[in-house]
């Protein structure tokens, strides 16, 4: 089975020494595991799950430490120090994560943090770190559906909305109509698709889709009412920031479901309050 820097592997322990084990990584040969991450009472033949990466001199070395991002993953990470190579970013081991100048979208300051993308350099075939996502995470799709419930990262800000990170393969933008709720760089949160385009690209929404949307929110809105004792304030009139505050919906899509329960006669509607029949 190949091994691959950048991931998590179950290795066999084939030799112990003063300074650590050495785990058989097929392909790469074998790693060693420094003393201070060995667990007690180990010994030649058992398996441990260990992170690969390469050490200061490039060489393949296993941690039992867990990075805040792996191979092919994208993480909102805080930057350690700035120097003539470029950034380093704080990714939870005891070497820090490259970030070369050409790889920054705009430059990177100490102290502040960015979402990165991590990848394995063909050259050098180290780990290293990119905030130009667009150049290796895909912009279009065939095989996202609509609907479909994903995780997103959100990674950017356009005079359009926000851009984010797509169950850490695709990216998609949220547009600004869309978004009814703070959002920051960093943020993780579900979503769903809104659309796939003609030309493949990928548009997002943080709300359900239309009629599953809407029964959710006639579902709590009468729950609303009922622990309110039948009535409420909050009607078609109200402030927006009032109704995203109660139900985190948009006010258009709260007078949708009062419309709803409106036509099924479940409400009695004025100017002033609602009133659960």
């Amino acid at each position: 089975m190949a091994r691959r820097i950048g991931t998590y592997n179950t290795l066999t322990i084939s030799k112990q020494t003063d300074f650590g084990v050495y785990l058989d990584a097929d392909n790469l040969g074998e790693i060693l595991l420094p003393k201070r991450y060995v667990p007690r009472a180990c010994d030649v033949g058992d398996s441990l799950t260990v992170f690969l990466y390469l050490d200061s001199d490039d060489i393949p070395i296993a941690t039992t430490e867990r990075p805040l991002v792996t191979l092919n993953e994208s993480a909102f990470l805080k930057v350690k120090e700035v120097n003539h190579y470029g950034a380093f970013l704080d990714w939870g081991l005891s070497k820090d994560l490259l970030v070369p100048f050409s790889e920054q979208q705009v430059p990177m300051e100490a102290g502040k943090s960015y979402v990165v993308y991590v990848y394995q350099d063909d050259r050098t075939e180290r780990l290293v770190g990119t905030t130009k996502l667009g150049k290796y995470l895909r912009e279009e799709s065939q095989s996202l559906q609509k609907t479909q419930t994903v995780d997103l990262l959100i990674y950017g800000r356009t005079d359009l909305g926000f851009k984010a990170v797509i169950n850490q393969l695709y990216v998609g933008v949220i547009f600004s109509n869309e978004v009814f709720q703070p959002l920051k760089m960093g943020q993780q949160l579900k979503g769903y698709i809104k659309q796939i385009r003609d030309d493949g690209k990928i548009d997002l929404t943080l709300s359900k889709i239309a009629s599953e949307e809407r029964d959710d929110l006639v579902d709590k809105i009468v729950s609303y009412l009922k622990a309110q004792g039948g009535e409420s304030t909050l009607t078609d009139k109200s402030a927006p920031d009032d109704i995203y505050n109660c139900f985190e919906v948009s006010k258009a899509r709260y007078k949708k479901a009062l419309g709803q329960l409106y036509r099924d006669k479940k409400i009695s509607l004025s100017k002033e309050k609602i009133t659960l029949l």
